[in-house]
């Protein structure tokens, strides 16, 4: 039974769980009710509003809020509609539900991950508006879909429209995590993504007789290897205090795939591991580390990229940098503690910044347990509150930063 919104709850509070009610949860997003619910919201605050598609029955809601001076490249706020699936009876309330407990905690797939952020940007922009405010940038929100299955039908295909384009975006924000701690963690990077496969070929034959050169032998020494390379990166994180985890290139084995009976020597069989590597790793040379760990497993063994991300971008948090300046400093001025890292995993920042385009990853959900895809996703009221709070100072700071070279 759903639950009722207790009288006098604030206003923004029972739009986020409106907008939570949406099933945008894959495999089938409701992509069209968060579509309607975004443009309504639109109308109401008094952005100009137009649909991009960017892929056959995908599109992205893009909001304006036209600034003072046309000349200026604009700040885009960047969400996504979607996702992760849930597993229902390993939850409290229903994950559709938005239910909110006695104590204020929202539990619903998604609070974390990440309609906190669409919704707190919209209340902030809303706010300001209201209060008859204008700044020198134009202001953009895009609401993406896919972002949980790669972006591939969302944000990657968005930067090269020309509708994109033509946003002349020169700084963005994007998703981050939840902090434990009362600091907010910052992410100005994040890890390139490979997945790959590797396919090792052997003798087969009868399951009772001491074959030599299978492939499972041989994909047993590439696994071995591989994992050895893991134990060494997971030391180098836990003996070294001042490294956090998206420092360091993690991976893990996913999937292994091979044979036909238990009585049959297979003669294919694959291991797939999921790389997340180090802004830091020279792509090339690691490469060439994969060809040399099949190169020792012996004859017949290969691998292939399944998916290899070679654009790894830095967004600058030097104090001179204009963009980070205005960002830090309203942090400053709020009294919230910044962390700066790099993200351990992936979101659409990384084509953003591929694109050119500096972006932050900043959700601002500090003491609060990281539940982005766990059963029980939660986040407190007052969090999400403070977070448009944060949002309304941030965007003044932002859409106000002088002309920069990069601007003409």
């Amino acid at each position: 039974m759903a639950s009722q919104d207790p009288a006098g709850e604030h206003p923004s509070v029972t739009l986020f769980r409106r907008y939570l009610r949406i099933r945008t949860v894959h495999p089938n997003p409701d992509y069209g009710a968060a579509m309607a619910f975004i443009e309504e919201r639109a109308r109401q605050v008094g952005l100009r509003h137009q649909k991009v598609e960017v892929a056959p029955g995908f599109v992205v809601p893009v909001l304006t809020w036209p600034g003072t001076n046309p000349a200026l490249s604009s700040v885009l706020l960047n969400s996504h509609m979607d996702v992760v699936p849930v597993f229902r009876e390993h939850w409290t309330h229903d994950p559709f539900e938005a239910f909110k407990d006695a104590q204020g905690y929202i539990y619903a797939r998604g609070t974390q991950d990440m309609k906190s952020v669409s919704i707190q940007y919209l209340e902030a922009v809303q706010r300001l508006k209201a209060e008859g405010h204008r700044f020198p940038r134009t202001i953009h929100l895009t609401f993406v879909p896919d972002e949980e299955v790669g972006g591939h039908r969302g944000m990657e295909v968005l930067v090269q429209r020309p509708e994109f384009q033509a946003l002349r975006v020169g700084f963005a924000l994007d998703e981050g995590l939840a902090s434990p701690t009362d600091a907010f963690t910052v992410f100005y990077s994040e890890r390139t993504i490979w997945w790959v496969r590797f396919t090792s070929t052997g003798n087969p034959g009868h399951g009772s007789r001491f074959i030599e050169d299978t492939a499972a032998e041989k994909l047993q020494k590439v696994v071995s290897s591989i994992l050895a390379f893991r134990e060494k990166e997971k030391e180098r994180l836990q003996s070294n205090p001042h490294l956090k985890e998206g420092a360091v290139t993690c991976v893990n084995l996913t999937k292994l795939e091979g044979g036909v009976a238990y009585n049959v020597v297979p003669a294919t069989m694959s291991a797939s591991f999921d790389f997340r590597l180090a802004p830091d790793v020279d792509l090339k040379a690691f490469e060439q580390q994969l060809h040399s760990w099949c190169q020792a497993a012996g004859e017949g063994v290969t691998f292939e990229f399944i998916q290899k991300w070679t654009k790894p971008r830095v967004t600058s948090i030097d104090a001179a940098d204009p963009w980070w300046a205005a960002f830090s400093g309203v942090c400053k001025d709020m009294d919230l503690a910044l962390e700066p890292q790099i993200f351990p995993a992936a979101t659409d920042s990384r084509y953003l910044r591929a694109a050119g385009i500096p972006a932050l990853g900043f959700s601002p959900m500090n003491r609060t347990p990281v539940l982005l895809h766990d059963h029980d996703e939660r986040l407190h009221e007052a969090v999400f509150l403070r977070g448009i709070d944060i949002y309304t100072r941030l965007l003044p700071a932002l859409a106000s930063v002088p002309a920069l070279p990069s601007d003409s």
